[in-house]
């Protein structure tokens, strides 16, 4: 347990930004923060890379979408051009068309605030992952995604691992049940530890590296 618990920490320390820090978003649970984390699923929802998803999710912040009621009234050619500005060309139209819809759920359904959606979901995973997945261009992998990160804020939502951050934990002889995972570091570090097995999946250098760390 105790060499488990070093693994983690050294998962947290070497990678355990989150997307959503990555994209200037300061998790909080607030409507703003949790729209964005909305729009930046959305946009990593696409076959695109990472690196220009959040590079376009701040580009739209910038440009006023931090809400549901400032992305509708940028408009669709304001979202497309934020999106391009953010290098994120080959799905823009589409996207812009996209975003432009998620903007009018959240705010004929939940009067603007996604808290509303855990409301109505009753605070249920499963119920909060189908609700998510009404969005347009949400799937299954994006709703994993939003919770993923929602967690930091959501304390009911922990200990909450997808099939990528399981992965990455047994890379670095981390147990892939969650629950277990989830009594390794504190309730508020479980969204960056997530986060840094899913980087573990994808990077194996990376996990020799935490394997290093760990002695």
């Amino acid at each position: 347990m105790a060499k488990q618990t070093e693994i983690a920490r050294a998962v947290v320390d070497e990678a355990g930004r989150t997307l959503a820090s990555e994209a200037g978003i300061r998790m909080a649970d607030q409507p703003a923060p949790l729209w964005q984390l909305l729009v930046l699923v959305n946009l990593l929802s696409t076959r695109i890379s990472a690196r220009i998803a959040v590079a376009a999710a701040r580009e739209l912040n910038r440009a006023g979408a931090t809400t549901p009621d400032g992305t509708a009234s940028l408009g669709w050619q304001g979202r497309v051009d934020a999106l391009g500005r953010g290098h994120y060309v080959r799905y823009d139209e589409s996207t812009a068309t996209r975003l432009g819809e998620c903007a009018d759920l959240v705010r004929d359904e939940y009067r603007g605030d996604l808290r509303r959606l855990a409301e109505s979901a009753e605070r249920d995973r499963s119920r909060l992952e189908s609700g998510l997945r009404a969005f347009p261009g949400i799937g299954p992998t994006g709703a994993a995604m939003f919770c993923r990160e929602a967690q930091a804020v959501w304390p009911w939502l922990r200990p909450y691992t997808d099939k990528l951050a399981r992965s990455g934990a047994e890379q670095v002889g981390l147990p892939a049940d969650e629950e277990k995972l989830g009594r390794l570091v504190d309730g508020e570090d479980m969204a960056a530890l997530a986060a840094g097995l899913t980087r573990v999946a994808r990077d194996g250098d990376l996990a020799d590296r935490i394997g290093a760390r760990a002695g």
